[in-house]
Order: structure tokens, then sequence, then C-alpha cells
């Protein structure tokens, strides 16, 4: 089995990785290079004054090895997940109703009872164990000060980074865990190995471990380099994760896409043996076979990342040459990465629009002086264009938009950039 080859991280706060995260093979092939970004979270307040900021590379790199597509940069959690970190699942509607599925499906797969401990690691305001807590015993981890929301909505939660010594203190006061889950946050962790380590300690006999992360298929399919920043380390296929969790003693049951985040897995694994392998597993392996495990597609992935990227850069130079005013809409993780590598500035956008409420609100887009400010300034001011920069939800959101008033058009960045009319949604 693989351990961890990660060494302290520099004085910069990064470290370079120069052999795969998983199975500690080298050399790794290049594949995107997205320039130097600024952590997804660094958001100065309005009004401070532009100083230095620390920004880290973002680099694609693929082993062929184990197939992982990995970051090559790895950034200390304590910058890229500060204790201020403004994200809360719960703000969002396919995130809850994707946790709720969750929970049915678990229910439909497995036997657990009321007595049955269910454990979330990442488990940010609580929004998936809220699905358990009425009919199983449950507890999040999570390092982030949000993890008080979960306590607050009774949702007990360990505010701390889920290592060997919250395993211990689980095991001491609550027992063994009849399901783990580490949903959007299984990419995130920089030792992998050591973590599932945990991971298996914890669960019982008949325990199950359910990830959900970004997949690398839709990521290639709809060009999302949009998804590529700090924190999401890992770009899993089924073939890497199924690679590293059989590295680990475990065998995969059940795998599926889900439509989160634009796009991504849900993996079931337990000890060998113990439920039926569900067909979803082969499935998804045979369909990923000519996609995400040849380098040439990768390497196309890259040449194809490049044009859109022109052609979007294009799409706004027409729009500004007419004196045309262009808001972002709403202030996702992803817009960071797409409005740094893109090149947009506070002279193009003239600044992001956020739901009432959002932690966002009052600061810069990282890398910029583009103001994230109240929705209300949308239908107040009424920009002839928006710019979407939750795409992946355009079909939920720019028909929302225009039932709240807004009247002009919609730019769509990806995966092709184009004018959505608002009189023809």
């Amino acid at each position: 089995m693989q351990t961890s080859t990660l060494k302290a991280f520099g004085t910069g706060g990064s470290l370079v990785i120069t052999e795969c995260q998983i199975c500690g093979s080298s050399p790794l092939d290049p594949i995107l290079f997205l320039g130097y970004l600024p952590p997804v979270n660094s958001m100065p307040p309005i009004g401070e004054i532009p100083h230095e900021q620390s920004s880290y590379p973002a680099q694609l790199l693929y082993c062929p090895h184990c197939h992982l597509v990995q970051l090559g940069c790895i950034v200390d959690p304590r910058i890229i997940f500060p204790s201020s970190y403004p994200y809360t699942s719960s703000t969002t509607k396919i995130l809850r109703d994707n946790f709720a599925e969750l929970y049915q499906e678990c229910k439909a797969l497995f036997k657990f009872g009321k007595k049955d401990l269910v454990v979330d690691i990442g488990s940010n305001d609580g929004n998936l164990l809220s699905n358990f807590k009425d009919h199983h015993r449950v507890l999040g981890v999570t390092p982030e000060e949000i993890g008080k929301l979960a306590i607050a909505r009774g949702v007990p939660t360990i505010i701390n980074y889920f290592g060997q010594d919250v395993v211990a203190q689980i095991l001491k006061e609550q027992g063994r865990a009849k399901i783990v889950t580490a949903t959007n946050v299984f990419a995130h962790i920089e030792c992998v190995n050591e973590t599932l380590d945990s991971i298996i300690d914890l669960l019982d006999d008949k325990g199950v471990f359910i990830s959900e992360s970004h997949y690398l298929l839709p990521l290639i399919e709809d060009l999302q380099y949009d998804t590529i920043y700090h924190e999401h380390l890992r770009y899993y296929s089924l073939h890497s994760l199924k690679y590293l969790l059989e590295d680990h003693g475990l065998e995969l049951i059940h795998a599926k896409r889900i439509p989160t985040h634009g796009g991504s897995i849900r993996v079931y694994a337990s000890l060998p043996g113990l439920y039926s392998i569900q067909e979803s597993v082969n499935r998804l392996l045979k369909a990923e076979e000519n996609v995400v495990i040849k380098k040439s597609n990768l390497l196309q992935f890259r040449d194809d990342v490049v044009l859109s990227k022109l052609k979007l850069q294009a799409l706004i130079l027409e729009i500004k040459k007419n004196k045309k005013r262009i808001f972002g809409i709403s202030a996702p993780s992803r817009a960071s990465t797409l409005i740094n590598y893109v090149g947009i500035d506070d002279g193009i956008l003239d600044c992001v629009v956020e739901i009432k409420g959002s932690h966002k609100i009052g600061r810069y887009i990282p890398g910029t002086i583009i103001p994230v400010v109240d929705e209300s300034k949308l239908y107040k001011d009424q920009p002839e264009y928006a710019l979407l920069l939750s795409w992946h939800i355009a079909e939920e959101l720019a028909p929302k938009l225009k039932k709240l008033g807004y009247r002009g058009d919609f730019i769509i960045p990806l995966p092709e950039p184009r004018i959505l009319k608002n009189a023809s949604i």
C-alpha cells in the first residue's frame, strides 16, 4: 500500500508535487497550466487598498500509472480553508436536493438503524447530516467556524481537521461508524492515503465509505477549467478512485454520476465481499476508457480550453466596444479561476451580485478589485449583460433571474461562450 511522500510546506505555504499523490509514481505528465491563481477564498473587504497577495501555480499533471489527474502544487490548507471560510452548502438548492437523494439511496442499499453512527468529514453547516439526524446518530467534522451553524441546527460537530486524533476521539466517545461520508472534500485533503487509513479505522466491520468529488469526465466533456483551483488537489476518474480504494483493501460497490458542482461522481466502498457490486461500476469504467485515461485526449482538452478562453475574450470585446455594462452573477469558487485565467478586471465586469445573506457580499473577487454586492443591484441598475459565473446551473438560474425582474441578456461562458437572449428563455 502506498504511503504519502508529501513533505512539510515551504515558507511560501505551498508544496511542489513531483510524485503522484496516490501511487507515488514519477515523472508526471504536464497537461494544462492556468497560470498563478490566488486562493479562491482570499477575498479582501471592499475599500481595502490593493496590496501584495499570494498566488500559486495551477497546473494539471497526469499519472500514467494510476491515471490520476492532479494539481502540481499543494497549498497549506490553513491558507485555502481559513477559519472564516465563507462557503455554506445549505444555500445551494442542488446540494440540498443531492444530499436528500443520497440519504434515500443509502436507505435502499443498506440496512442501518437508529443506533448506527453516520460521520460526515468536511460537514460544513450540517447540510448532509440534517437528512440523517432524525433517524440515526450523526457527527460532523469540519475545521471551519461554520461548523457552529451545524451545532445550532442540532447536528453535533467536531470543529477540527479530520485525522487520527479526531478518529481516536470519535472511537472513544461514539464508537465505530456504519457510514462515513466525504462529499466535496475527498479531493481536497493533501495526505489522501493517511486519510483513507483513518476512515477505515473509523468504520465498523460492515461499514461503508461514501465519497463525492468533482468528476474528471464532465470536466473534460464540458471544458470545466473553472473547477481547477487549489482546493481541488485531485480530479478523480473512477479508474483512479478504484486504484486508490483497492490499494487500501476496499472494494467499489456502487458508482454514479451526480449533477452537483457541474458534474461529480459518487462512490460507495466497503471491505470486500460484504455487498453486491452494482453494474454501475463496470458501466462507468467502460464509459471512461476512451476519454480520461488517454494522454492524447487530455492534451486535446488543453487545446480546447485555450480556444474557449479566446472565444470568451472575443465575445466580451464586442460587448465592451459598444460601451455595454456587464454584471457577474454569483461568486462560486470557480468564478475566481475563470475571471483570473481569462483576464477579466473591474473595467470589464462592474460587479458580481450574490444572494442576500451571502458571506461574500462586501468583498472583492480574489486577485481583482471587482466588488461582490447584493443582487438587488442587478434589478435596480439593469445592466445590458449578466455573466453567469455559475453557468453549470444556467437552466435553473436564468429563468429565476428573469422572473425576479432582470431584463438584460445573459453570457454563458462555458463550454462554448455564447449570448442567451432574455426574451428567448
